[in-house]
């Protein structure tokens, strides 16, 4: 038994995870740059691959539940409690956790979107869907995409921020020669004069 929405799930699953790995490479390219990470740098990333692999979860949970032959309207309200619930407390959570490790909280717009936008759109899917709403396929597809977008937009917004800061560079060894490799060479380079037996 396929789910409504079934291959729409199975898509917005393989963008969540294709984000989650362009996120976490840009923050390699960044490192290899030479830039130290900061912890706001590992903050960031650790939190978008957490809400990236809850989504994710959220995502393929119907499609999972179909498989044991659960009424659909159940399939929708246990998905809606599985991935409702922890989402929410990511997102209600998102300002007090960022705070304790990086020192401040997040910038108005960040707020607004991420936290604000994102745990009214959960919990409007919880009420909807718990309340027997006729459409909750459609609530809780919904909310996911949502969701997804305001971490795509968190991220991005972040990212600005980061990319704005001055950049601490990592001390790397010098390639090429060293103080001592310079002088040996002049050494070695200068004429020698013929030995006196």
């Amino acid at each position: 038994m396929e789910v409504k929405g079934a291959t729409f799930l199975f898509t917005l699953a393989g963008l969540m995870i294709t984000f989650a790995g362009f996120s976490a490479l840009l923050f390699g390219v960044r490192q290899a740059a030479g830039a130290t990470l900061s912890r706001l740098d590992r903050y960031i990333a650790r939190t978008v691959m957490t809400y990236i692999f809850v989504l994710t979860a959220g995502a393929l949970m119907p499609s999972l539940f179909a498989l044991y032959d659960i009424r659909e309207d159940w399939i929708w309200r246990g998905s809606g409690v599985l991935f409702g619930l922890p989402m929410l407390s990511l997102q209600v959570t998102y300002p007090r956790r960022r705070r304790k490790v990086v020192g401040h909280g997040p910038p108005p717009a960040i707020f607004a979107v991420f936290v604000v936008c994102g745990s009214a759109v959960t919990l409007a899917m919880l009420g909807c869907i718990l309340a027997g709403f006729r459409y909750s396929a459609a609530a809780y597809i919904t909310a996911l995409t949502i969701d997804f977008f305001t971490v795509i937009y968190g991220f991005v917004a972040a990212l600005d921020i980061i990319m704005q800061q001055p950049m601490e560079v990592s001390e790397r060894p010098e390639m090429g020669w060293s103080d001592e490799g310079r002088e040996s060479l002049a050494d070695s380079t200068q004429p020698r004069s013929p030995r006196t037996n």
